[in-house]
């Protein structure tokens, strides 16, 4: 019979809880200044890097599979109607034109003009540092808009619909330039659709105790892992199928 290896607590070390409780505090403090807890956490972040201290395995993971349910739970507050307003999918995609030419023109123009720190960047590359710059936390935003309570209004649901209309760029750059395309399998995933009647009986019949937060935990899991199964990001389909269950 094959044995698992208990979790061994004394390899727990400073490196593991300094990070963690440097957030606290921070967070805690931009809390009370009326800040939202994220900033808090930047600036810890900020502050660990200059330090050199560099996030264990166990953090990584535990902050990668944090990304993922939040991603799933931003889903669940969008409808995918939203993504079609053209106050969504225009203001996304001229805010990208607009700061890609803006932002690479002038680096390219500072690179001209001999700039030590601007030296040997091209016109492609200033373009593709304007693309990264064109793009907007969405983790910051949700929690800027949770922290107000303003999820719900109108304004609220409007970006954030912009910021994942920004990331299904980014998803289809990456995609792109590192030449991973989707395999032939990925066009299953479009039985998802008409599985959703199902999946909501399933959430209904769970109730709302302990069979709920494992189903909590299932369903973005499994959905990230089912769209990485088939050649897509994994974290867009947690965010995906967040969207499936929406309203």
């Amino acid at each position: 019979m094959e044995t698992t290896q208990a979790l061994d607590l004394a390899a727990i070390g400073l490196r593991d809880i300094l990070p963690v409780g440097l957030a606290f505090l921070l967070g805690f403090g931009a809390r009370l200044i009326g800040l939202p807890p994220l900033v808090g956490f930047l600036v810890a972040g900020f502050v660990l890097g200059a330090m050199g201290l560099q996030a264990s395995e166990g953090l990584r993971e535990i902050a990668e599979l944090g990304v993922t349910l939040l991603l799933f739970t931003i889903g669940l507050k969008l409808k995918l109607r939203q993504l079609l307003i053209p106050a969504v999918w225009a203001t996304a995609g001229i805010h990208m034109l607009v700061t890609v030419l803006l932002v690479g023109t002038l680096l390219w123009l500072a690179a001209i003009a001999g700039l030590a720190l601007f030296a040997g960047i091209g016109f492609s590359v200033a373009l593709l540092i304007g693309f990264a710059l064109s793009f907007s936390s969405t983790v910051f935003a949700v929690k800027v808009l949770e922290e107000k309570g303003e999820m719900g209004s109108l304004h609220g649901r409007i970006t954030i619909a912009v910021l994942i209309m920004q990331d299904l760029f980014a998803v289809v750059f990456i995609a792109v330039s590192a030449g991973k395309v989707p395999e032939i399998w990925a066009l299953g995933l479009l039985l998802l659709i008409p599985a959703r009647p199902l999946l909501l009986k399933l959430l209904e019949k769970a109730g709302h105790g302990e069979l709920m937060v494992l189903l909590g935990w299932l369903l973005p899991l499994g959905g990230a892992w089912l769209f990485e199964l088939v050649g897509v990001k994994a974290d867009l389909g947690a965010l995906l199928l967040g969207v499936l269950l929406a309203g």
